[in-house]
């Protein structure tokens, strides 16, 4: 049987409606990702996957920063390390976003923020601290969770000796606190806190090289056929910009201003005992598994992972991390309505 042209369209155009309800019905009653834990965004929670690529002028300097998810969900700022910029968690945030409202800055010097001459610019770990401190101020952000990684983690505990009622939760990746973490990697650089010499200094500079840029990236990690190597190149690009490694020798120097504080960070986690998620790529030479032991005994109730990855582990276990990220930050955020501005 032919149907005629005006009762096709009907038929079509019925059937068509009838479609799109179901649709409409599917998406009112779809779970959000909560039901979720793979750390991959589903279709309910992907509306708020979306990253933006912002910036925002703080006590004068340009800070970019990449944000996502509800504004008025529990907050989680993401803080990244040397050498990289907020691009390393380019893959984390959309697994994040349907639940909480993500912040994630570079610091100057880092990634898109401004890279202003030394001559008119400290930089320095409490300069970073101050200036995302004033970001997330701007932003409306009082009470935050923390992701910490390698340089993010004096950036964070800085913040968090700062307003240490504003900490909701710890997330440390590879940060350190203990001078149990400081190995031999850090000889040299120990070398150079203690002498300030051009020497020492010169010693350095070969940590903002690509090789050792990619040694970051891919030692201790099993299968490196996993890593993207846009990361390291990403990286490399921003440290190769004219200036930009005097900055870096200027920052290891710096460094040890944050070993002089260990003690009040750890006096920061005995004494409120926020509750604390710590995923550790055991394999890396630079902040090996001996700087993440020591948390316990300050956070006897945080729950450590050491993970089959070096230094980057999100490069290589991102969906493991996001995973114990979700359910964790579900436990202690979502179930008992911490963390809401």
């Amino acid at each position: 049987m032919r149907l005629r042209p005006k009762l096709f369209f009907a038929a079509g155009l019925a059937a068509l409606t009838l479609f799109s309800a179901s649709i409409v019905g599917q998406q009112r009653s779809a779970p959000s990702m909560s039901a979720n834990t793979s750390g991959h965004v589903t279709a309910a929670g992907f509306a708020n996957a979306h990253t933006r690529y912002r910036t925002a002028k703080i006590d004068g300097v340009d800070l970019f920063y990449r944000e996502a998810g509800p504004a008025n969900a529990p907050v989680v700022v993401l803080l990244h390390g040397f050498p990289t910029s907020s691009n390393m968690f380019r893959n984390l945030i959309p697994a994040l976003a349907d639940r909480y409202h993500v912040i994630a800055p570079d610091y100057p010097g880092f990634g898109q923020s401004a890279m202003l001459p030394r001559e008119r610019f400290v930089y320095s770990f409490a300069k970073f601290a101050d200036l995302t401190d004033g970001l997330l101020d701007q932003l409306g952000a009082r009470r935050y969770a923390l992701y910490v990684m390698d340089y993010g983690a004096p950036v964070g505990y800085r913040l968090a000796l700062k307003h240490p009622d504003r900490v909701t939760a710890l997330i440390i990746q590879n940060g350190n606190a203990y001078a149990e973490g400081l190995r031999e990697f850090w000889a040299p650089i120990k070398a150079y806190w203690a002498s300030g010499s051009a020497k020492d200094r010169e010693a350095l500079r070969q940590l903002v090289a690509l090789e050792s840029t990619r040694w970051q990236y891919t030692n201790g990690v099993p299968d490196t056929s996993r890593l993207d190597p846009s990361a390291w190149i990403h990286d490399q690009a921003l440290l190769d910009r004219p200036g930009n490694a005097e900055i870096q020798l200027d920052l290891f120097k710096d460094y040890g201003t944050n070993v002089t504080l260990y003690p009040r960070f750890q006096a920061f986690f005995r004494d409120r005992q926020p509750p604390t998620l710590i995923v550790w790529g055991k394999n890396d030479a630079i902040f090996p598994a001996e700087g993440a032991h020591p948390y316990l005994r300050d956070l006897p109730k945080a729950e450590l992972h050491l993970l089959d990855t070096g230094h980057f582990a999100l490069e290589d276990k991102g969906e493991e991390i996001a995973r114990l990220m979700r359910d964790f930050l579900g436990r202690h955020l979502l179930a008992k309505g911490a963390g809401v501005q």
